[in-house]
């Protein structure tokens, strides 16, 4: 048995946490709500909500008078959402984009940049990553002093510890110093963690996937990778393998790890190559032979036949790879996100009917709605969940409560 159990200071941080629970799951509450919920006296409840309005945590609540009511209105409190900040992350290899949110996870902020082209060079990769950073937080009105915390999401395998595996091909695109930038020199926890584990994490907080506790989500524009949550937990593995898609190689109709926008763009490519001269040549023009995934995706809606043709193999290859997903890890849901998400609507019937032939009990089929925002909510969300895991070891900067806005894009 631990020996420091029953010490007052344990005895008191075991109080300021339960309070502080039942805070930041309501809007407020009086004395008598909060005894209710914690079994604690009235003395003590009062006094730990004294503590925390003193640390920053809580403040009073208008009580508003009842008609006839005789005497003062009982005090209420609540979670002060602005004792503090977090930071969002998404690190691709093109862009960066930042979000901040306060402690009830509502954006206050961010900003985008992009990259010098095919990546550019770990210093000027930094340096971008930092001005965007600090143009985030003069657009929320906050200090370096009033980040908690940072999660940042790359597109690379990361431990469980938060590393980037080496040897990969975009892992160079990812080693910046980040720990050093913002853990060192401005003292920010920086959390690191993979993209598409990220989107899981941000599509069973406000997607989609909303409270499912088996969910997979798929980012399938560039490339593909998935984040898997069982029973509610975030899988990683020994290395955060756990939902990599470096093996499809080795599955037939399927061969890599080509995303649902590369394939529509190399498809298509191929078309014009070939000598189509349908809705996509249309589209493109007739001065070269690139077709974008977008204008695949319009010539099949308009009802061009080689572009349909297109969509229906990319369908029947990502049936595969859903299917290979529900074998593997049987999620209830499946979530396809990533750039790719909107258009992918159109791929639905055809990837349920082809999934069902592979599985079966298939699971639901969906597409994400959070468009761009995927990668940097997840990003929130870590920081979030470590925020409130460390609540009492961190020192809130005491402020007024700040208006709340919403980065533009950004989604429910």
């Amino acid at each position: 048995m631990d020996p420091s159990a029953n010490t007052p200071q344990f005895l008191r941080r075991t109080n300021l946490r339960a309070v502080l629970e039942v805070l930041r799951s309501t809007s407020s509450v009086t004395g008598t709500d909060l005894i209710e919920a914690t079994g604690l006296t009235r003395a003590t409840v009062i006094a730990v909500c004294d503590d925390l309005i003193a640390r920053g945590w809580a403040r009073e609540a208008d009580s508003p008078r009842t008609e006839g009511q005789k005497g003062r209105p009982a005090r209420r409190f609540e979670f002060n959402e602005n004792a503090g900040y977090v930071l969002g992350l998404d690190v691709g290899i093109a862009t960066v984009r930042v979000l901040v949110a306060d402690l009830s996870g509502t954006v206050v902020g961010g900003t985008e940049a992009q990259f010098p082209r095919h990546g550019g060079q770990p210093d000027a990769r930094r340096r971008i990553l930092t001005d965007a950073v600090d143009k985030a937080l003069e657009d929320a009105g906050i200090t370096s002093a009033e980040v908690f915390c940072v999660g940042t999401g790359v597109a690379a395998q990361v431990t469980g510890d938060g590393v980037v595996i080496p040897g990969q091909p975009t892992a160079p695109m990812f080693d910046l110093g980040l720990q050093r930038e913002f853990g060192e020199v401005r003292g920010w926890p920086m959390l690191l963690e993979n993209d598409a584990k990220l989107a899981a994490l941000a599509e069973r907080w406000r997607g989609v996937g909303a409270g499912e506790k088996n969910l997979a989500v798929i980012l399938a524009g560039e490339r593909l990778g998935s984040g898997i949550i069982d029973a509610g937990r975030l899988l990683h593995g020994a290395r955060g393998g756990t939902g990599a898609m470096g093996g499809l190689e080795l599955v037939e109709g399927v061969g890599n790890e080509d995303g649902i926008a590369k394939l529509a763009r190399l498809w298509g490519s191929a078309a014009l190559k070939e000598g189509h001269d349908g809705r996509i040549r249309d589209l493109v023009g007739s001065k070269t032979n690139r077709a974008s995934a977008r204008y695949v995706f319009e010539a099949a809606a308009d009802g061009d036949p080689v572009a349909q043709d297109i969509l229906d193999r990319i369908a029947r290859r990502m049936a595969r790879v859903l299917a290979l997903v529900s074998s593997f890890f049987d999620p209830r849901l499946i979530v396809i996100g990533g750039a790719v998400a909107a258009s992918a609507e159109a791929l639905l019937p055809a990837m349920t009917r082809e999934l069902a032939g592979y599985v079966a009990e298939p699971p639901r089929l969906a597409v994400s709605d959070m468009g761009k925002m995927l990668v940097p909510t997840g990003a929130v969300r870590l920081a979030l969940d470590y925020v409130e895991e460390h609540l009492l070891e961190l020192v809130p900067q005491v402020r007024q409560a700040m208006p709340r806005g919403r980065f533009p894009g950004e989604g429910n």
